[in-house]
């Protein structure tokens, strides 16, 4: 490193290459600071975030009040566990079960653990309540689907590169084709004890399912006594233009999963919410978790909610979104067979890429270039979820790079 100018980006990259675990491929951008949606490097170049770190800086970075809060707390307790009682769970627990509308929540830190505990919680519900024999509890699965990075979530996707070598994977899943009933019915058995499925497939490519599909599969699970628990960690808080991604066909889950926009972008946080007729399958003793429910997380999680509330970030993203998916089905018209597709739903749009015409990591890394960025997935698809803060103005100038990089030429 340069002892006179200081680390730049190829140090601190270099730095990451040569200590870290090579499980991650970034975007070459080293982040120094940011505020709401505009991001700077360490050579002080700008950015607009459309990533919104996956909907975990739904509220922008470094929102105020969020700040605030967890200054405040952090003048006073931060962890404790849950030995004892605290004067920020409850408050943040009354507020979430209030805007959700379920009667319990259970707070983890990570969506995956709030995953976890969801399977948990189906298995103990269907051996207790549905009277499934010990051991035998079986759990449908989309394929296609992500759910995050534990051994038991790897071990049902349907992915190959994230189960490659991590095996043995515990048994008790069985797969269907998202959006498809027919699929769910041929993969049901008399051990179903529920269905964990996503609103919207995020990592598989910004998967819409048809139609009136979750109508329908809310009445199939009604009918059948199987829980439908809706893995709402990167879709929910307001990501898809309503609280909940749920609440476009009218239905409501039995159990409902959140992460990522909880923590307001400062810590981690998630939730498993049900009623009473599914939670209580929990006693003391049966699950837990350190760091779950902490008071700092607890301060950050509720001012959060109240932030969503009242700066009405839900409208703002079902107004938002369409503006942002007609902008981009605009350069979609323009870019002839390089786009395939623009599909989504709110501030959650994915662009497909044509591998035949063009590279989507490319096209990410020029984006970059030229101050937006962005993420692809699955090789094919580049992810637009930017901060429900974001402005007209600041998507005008995304979309107008965006147009630009593709109309420049074939990566």
């Amino acid at each position: 490193m340069d002892s006179q100018a200081g680390p730049g980006s190829r140090d601190y990259v270099a730095l990451e290459a040569r200590y870290g675990a090579r499980n991650y491929h970034p975007v070459p951008v080293v982040v120094d600071r940011a505020l709401d949606c505009l991001v700077w490097d360490v050579e002080g170049r700008e950015y607009i975030d459309m990533m919104g770190a996956y909907s975990a800086v739904s509220h922008g970075h470094l929102h105020p009040r969020l700040v605030a809060a967890a200054q405040r707390q952090l003048g006073k307790v931060a962890v404790t566990s849950r030995a004892y009682y605290g004067n920020t769970l409850g408050p943040f627990l009354a507020k979430l079960c209030s805007i959700a509308g379920f009667q319990r929540a259970l707070p983890m830190n990570t969506g995956a653990e709030a995953v976890e505990t969801a399977i948990k919680c189906a298995r103990r519900w269907g051996y207790r309540v549905k009277g499934i024999p010990d051991g035998q509890a079986e759990i449908l699965v989309a394929r296609g689907n992500f759910h995050g990075r534990t051994n038991t979530i790897i071990g049902f996707s349907s992915e190959p590169e994230y189960r490659a070598g991590f095996g043995p994977f515990a048994p008790g899943f069985r797969h269907f084709d998202f959006g498809d009933m027919a699929s769910i019915e041929a993969a049901a058995t008399p051990n179903t004890c529920a269905v964990l499925i996503e609103p919207i497939q995020g990592e598989a490519g910004v998967i819409v399912p048809p139609a009136g599909f979750f109508r329908e599969l809310r009445d199939w699970c009604t009918r059948n006594r199987v829980l439908l628990i809706d893995d709402e960690v990167q879709a929910g808080l307001g990501r898809t233009g309503r609280w909940f991604a749920f609440e476009h066909e009218g239905i409501r889950p039995d159990a409902l999963i959140l992460g990522k926009a909880l923590g307001g972008g400062l810590l981690p946080v998630s939730a498993f919410l049900a009623d009473d007729a599914v939670m209580d399958v929990f006693n003391p003793g049966s699950h837990g978790s350190t760091f779950g429910g902490n008071a700092l997380a607890a301060a950050v999680a509720l001012e959060g909610l109240r932030v969503i509330e009242e700066e009405r970030l839900v409208e703002r993203a079902a107004e938002m979104g369409p503006y942002l998916m007609r902008r981009l089905q605009d350069v979609q018209a323009a870019a002839g067979p390089l786009i395939r597709d623009v599909r989504g739903r709110g501030l959650w749009i994915g662009v497909d890429i044509d591998p035949a015409h063009g590279s989507a990591r490319r096209l990410v890394e020029r984006l970059a270039e030229r101050g937006v960025l962005s993420k692809e997935t699955h090789e094919t698809v580049i992810r637009f979820a930017p901060p429900l803060t974001i402005t007209r103005e600041l998507i005008d100038r995304a979309v107008d790079i965006f147009r630009g990089v593709v109309l420049q030429g074939r990566p």
